[in-house]
């Protein structure tokens, strides 16, 4: 009994002893899931059944230590704080194209990155593409291509978050991208989408749900010296996590920054889009206030050939013998003249439009176009909806006319959720 008593207090004196000289070692030193060897030898004591020390290449420590399994499969945050990843073990990794960035999983695994560029194909769940000379810009370019696969027919949604996206700017008359197209598509998807000029800081949500083959991106670049540049995460979104239905983008927190594509000083909102921005409503939270985000933050020309009405006018009550009606005549004209127009749900019953204009009744549209967002004269301006799910529509036509391009900045406006009123 007293041999097996001092066995075990050696053996857990043996534990304590070798924790103790790895703590004691620096933490740059010893990084045992590296991927590369290092040239120098550590050494490490070794103790065998009598107690007697003995060294041991520290070399060999990875070949063994990296077979043991990661206890579980979650994003992780690469060592430079920026960059997501996936934690699984290195030579897992290595063997999928990934690259390590730091520990996880209690130092069993490694946060594994994977990046892709031109000519690539994505076969993993959280994958950055970037340019081919990134984080160089990238000149002299006519095209670039990446195929999406899905990584289990549980995908219902392919995000794409534009941490840098520059390319060349659409035509600064008609707002066509011309020079530079981004065009993302799959084999009976029923949308694309279609971009170019600035979008950092925008994502968009593609619908994969009911598609069995890859997802393309398609690049066709201008010869004329254009400097590009950008940086995209491609995430995979599970069915139980997917974004509403028909939402491009699709808005979380109880308030925000939204703008259409291409917003920016020297820019000019794009041609031929037609999407819905969506606002998760979050919890308690009953009504949304959108607000302009600077006075040149609403810019949206009519693209329409007709230019008699005042855009900055709402639909006014009829005057004369007090009949207290709407003048629908003029309320369809407005709708008709605006060609491209941002749609924001409303509260007020004046805003209620009849079958007569193409909509349901008892729901509310209010058409914004023009110069501003709210009617002249409402300073500051704020529009409050509690009409939910949150949402506004974005409907830029075909190019009609020509315009200039201040007069088609586009939209920014910051929205913020306003709480329950018992």
């Amino acid at each position: 009994m007293k041999a097996k008593t001092a066995d075990r207090w050696c053996g857990a004196l043996l534990v304590l002893g070798i924790m103790r000289l790895v703590d004691s070692l620096p933490a740059s030193d010893v990084d045992i899931w590296k991927d590369e060897e290092d040239e120098r030898t550590d050494t490490l004591l070794e103790f065998n059944a009598t107690g007697v020390g003995a060294t041991m290449d520290f070399k060999r420590m990875p070949r063994v230590l990296n077979f043991f399994p990661v206890p579980f499969v979650e994003e992780c945050r690469a060592k430079d704080g920026r960059r997501r990843g996936i934690c699984m073990n290195t030579y897992e990794c290595r063997i999928e194209g990934g690259k390590s960035s730091g520990f996880c999983a209690l130092g069993f695994g490694v946060c594994c990155i994977f990046t892709a560029s031109c000519n690539g194909r994505i076969v993993n769940n959280l994958t950055y593409f970037v340019n081919p000379d990134y984080p160089d810009l990238t000149r002299g370019m006519s095209s670039c291509s990446l195929s999406i696969k899905k990584t289990n027919p549980e995908i219902s949604q392919i995000r794409l978050d534009f941490i840098h996206f520059n390319l060349g700017q659409p035509n600064r008359s008609t707002g066509v991208c011309e020079r530079d197209v981004f065009l993302m598509t799959a084999p009976n998807a029923t949308k694309e989408i279609k971009l170019c000029g600035i979008n950092s800081g925008q994502h968009v949500y593609f619908d994969v749900e009911n598609l069995d083959q890859n997802v393309e991106i398609t690049m066709t670049l201008s010869k004329k010296a254009v400097t590009r540049f950008w940086e995209v995460i491609v995430t995979q979104i599970p069915f139980t996590q997917r974004a509403p239905p028909g939402c491009l983008q699709y808005h979380e927190g109880d308030r925000g920054l939204i703008q259409t594509m291409n917003f920016a000083d020297n820019g000019r909102h794009l041609a031929e889009q037609d999407y819905t921005i969506c606002v998760r409503q979050e919890l308690n939270m009953c009504s949304i206030i959108y607000e302009p985000c600077h006075e040149n933050a609403f810019r949206i020309a009519p693209n329409s050939e007709i230019d008699d009405i005042d855009l900055d006018v709402e639909p006014s009550l009829e005057d004369g013998e007090g009949s207290g009606e709407i003048d629908f005549e003029e309320a369809a004209r407005a709708l008709e003249l605006c060609n491209d127009k941002i749609v924001l749900p409303c509260d007020s019953e004046e805003l209620i439009m009849p079958e007569m204009l193409g909509i349901n009744p008892g729901s509310c549209s209010l058409t914004h176009c023009g110069s501003t967002l709210c009617p002249s004269g409402n300073s500051p301006c704020r529009i409050e909806s509690s009409v939910t799910p949150f949402t506004i529509g974005v409907h830029f036509g075909p190019s009609r006319i020509e315009s200039s391009p201040e007069d088609n900045l586009g939209m920014c406006l910051t929205y913020e959720q306003l709480p329950c009123v018992n």
